[in-house]
Protein backbone atom coordinates (compact mmCIF):
# COMPACT_ATOMS: atom_id res chain seq x y z
CA UNK A 1 0.00 0.00 0.00
CA UNK A 2 1.29 3.44 -0.98
CA UNK A 3 1.28 6.22 1.07
CA UNK A 4 0.96 9.66 0.12
CA UNK A 5 -0.55 11.69 2.53
CA UNK A 6 -1.29 11.47 6.37
CA UNK A 7 -3.28 13.31 8.47
CA UNK A 8 -1.72 13.99 11.58
CA UNK A 9 -4.89 15.82 14.13
CA UNK A 10 -3.44 17.25 17.24
CA UNK A 11 -5.43 18.96 19.84
CA UNK A 12 -2.06 20.46 21.98
CA UNK A 13 -1.98 17.51 24.26
CA UNK A 14 0.35 15.46 25.60
CA UNK A 15 -1.08 12.37 24.08
CA UNK A 16 -0.84 14.42 20.25
CA UNK A 17 2.93 15.34 21.07
CA UNK A 18 3.95 11.58 21.66
CA UNK A 19 2.13 10.60 18.56
CA UNK A 20 4.49 13.45 16.41
CA UNK A 21 7.20 11.23 16.64
CA UNK A 22 5.23 8.10 15.54
CA UNK A 23 3.60 9.74 12.58
CA UNK A 24 6.68 11.58 11.67
CA UNK A 25 8.35 8.42 11.20
CA UNK A 26 5.46 6.66 9.15
CA UNK A 27 5.55 9.88 6.79
CA UNK A 28 9.47 9.33 6.60
CA UNK A 29 9.31 5.69 5.69
CA UNK A 30 6.44 5.99 3.36
CA UNK A 31 7.43 8.76 1.49
CA UNK A 32 4.43 10.87 2.48
CA UNK A 33 3.43 14.39 2.90
CA UNK A 34 1.83 14.74 6.58
CA UNK A 35 -0.98 17.11 7.11
CA UNK A 36 -0.74 18.53 10.48
CA UNK A 37 -4.14 19.97 11.57
CA UNK A 38 -6.55 21.21 14.42
CA UNK A 39 -10.04 22.06 14.75
CA UNK A 40 -10.99 24.85 16.26
CA UNK A 41 -14.34 23.89 17.95
CA UNK A 42 -16.98 26.75 19.03
CA UNK A 43 -16.41 27.76 22.36
CA UNK A 44 -19.71 26.40 23.52
CA UNK A 45 -18.61 22.83 22.22
CA UNK A 46 -16.54 22.44 25.42
CA UNK A 47 -17.38 24.93 27.54
CA UNK A 48 -14.38 26.77 28.15
CA UNK A 49 -11.68 25.53 30.26
CA UNK A 50 -7.96 24.99 29.98
CA UNK A 51 -7.76 22.72 26.95
CA UNK A 52 -4.30 24.38 25.49
CA UNK A 53 -1.82 24.25 28.05
CA UNK A 54 -3.43 26.20 30.25
CA UNK A 55 -4.49 28.98 27.64
CA UNK A 56 -8.11 29.53 28.00
CA UNK A 57 -9.67 29.89 24.74
CA UNK A 58 -6.88 31.15 22.40
CA UNK A 59 -7.54 33.05 19.71
CA UNK A 60 -7.55 31.67 15.94
CA UNK A 61 -4.49 33.86 15.20
CA UNK A 62 -2.76 32.28 18.61
CA UNK A 63 -4.26 28.38 17.46
CA UNK A 64 -2.45 29.27 13.86
CA UNK A 65 0.86 30.06 15.79
CA UNK A 66 0.92 26.92 18.05
CA UNK A 67 -0.43 24.79 15.22
CA UNK A 68 2.80 26.00 12.51
CA UNK A 69 5.26 25.52 15.59
CA UNK A 70 4.01 21.42 15.49
CA UNK A 71 6.51 20.41 12.87
CA UNK A 72 7.46 16.33 12.01
CA UNK A 73 10.49 15.14 14.12
CA UNK A 74 12.48 14.25 11.48
CA UNK A 75 13.52 16.97 8.96
CA UNK A 76 13.19 14.58 5.70
CA UNK A 77 9.11 14.87 5.72
CA UNK A 78 7.45 17.09 4.15
CA UNK A 79 4.47 18.59 5.71
CA UNK A 80 1.37 21.39 5.27
CA UNK A 81 -0.64 23.16 8.35
CA UNK A 82 -4.29 23.26 8.32
CA UNK A 83 -6.36 25.09 10.46
CA UNK A 84 -10.28 24.31 10.59
CA UNK A 85 -13.60 24.65 12.62
CA UNK A 86 -16.31 22.51 13.49
CA UNK A 87 -16.93 19.32 15.07
CA UNK A 88 -13.30 17.98 15.08
CA UNK A 89 -14.16 14.38 14.09
CA UNK A 90 -16.45 15.09 11.39
CA UNK A 91 -13.64 17.62 10.18
CA UNK A 92 -10.78 15.43 9.97
CA UNK A 93 -12.77 12.53 8.40
CA UNK A 94 -13.81 14.87 5.76
CA UNK A 95 -10.21 16.59 4.94
CA UNK A 96 -8.58 12.83 4.49
CA UNK A 97 -11.80 12.43 2.21
CA UNK A 98 -10.89 15.48 0.07
CA UNK A 99 -6.94 14.86 0.48
CA UNK A 100 -7.20 11.16 -0.44
CA UNK A 101 -5.21 10.34 2.34
CA UNK A 102 -3.66 7.14 3.06
CA UNK A 103 -3.24 7.28 6.88
CA UNK A 104 -4.52 8.68 10.02
CA UNK A 105 -2.53 9.27 12.67
CA UNK A 106 -3.45 10.55 16.28
CA UNK A 107 -2.86 10.17 19.60
CA UNK A 108 -5.67 9.32 22.62
CA UNK A 109 -6.03 10.29 25.81
CA UNK A 110 -6.71 7.17 27.13
CA UNK A 111 -9.49 8.37 29.25
CA UNK A 112 -12.20 5.90 30.33
CA UNK A 113 -15.33 5.72 32.37
CA UNK A 114 -17.14 8.07 33.27
CA UNK A 115 -14.91 10.86 31.71
CA UNK A 116 -14.67 9.20 28.42
CA UNK A 117 -19.02 8.95 28.77
CA UNK A 118 -19.14 13.05 29.87
CA UNK A 119 -16.49 13.89 27.25
CA UNK A 120 -17.14 11.78 24.15
CA UNK A 121 -13.90 10.31 22.12
CA UNK A 122 -12.91 11.98 18.70
CA UNK A 123 -10.40 9.09 18.26
CA UNK A 124 -13.34 6.58 18.50
CA UNK A 125 -15.61 8.53 16.26
CA UNK A 126 -12.55 8.66 13.80
CA UNK A 127 -11.86 4.99 13.82
CA UNK A 128 -15.81 3.98 13.41
CA UNK A 129 -16.28 6.40 10.60
CA UNK A 130 -13.01 6.85 8.32
CA UNK A 131 -12.93 5.60 5.10
CA UNK A 132 -9.01 5.47 5.53
CA UNK A 133 -6.97 3.24 8.18
CA UNK A 134 -6.60 5.37 11.29
CA UNK A 135 -3.68 4.32 14.31
CA UNK A 136 -4.09 5.57 17.36
CA UNK A 137 -1.15 6.38 19.42
CA UNK A 138 -1.38 6.23 23.36
CA UNK A 139 1.08 8.61 25.08
CA UNK A 140 3.17 6.29 27.83
CA UNK A 141 1.74 6.99 31.46
CA UNK A 142 4.29 9.60 32.27
CA UNK A 143 2.37 11.85 29.83
CA UNK A 144 -0.89 10.92 30.23
CA UNK A 145 -0.82 11.85 34.41
CA UNK A 146 -0.31 15.78 33.25
CA UNK A 147 -3.18 15.61 30.96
Amino acid sequence: MKIQKIIFPTDFSHASDAAMAFASSLARDTGAKMLIVHVEEPPTAYGGGNLYYGVPEPERDALMEMLERLKPTTDDVPYEHRLLSGDPARQVIELAEQEKAGLIVMGTHGRTGILRLLMGSVAEEIVRRSSCPVVTFKAPEAANESD
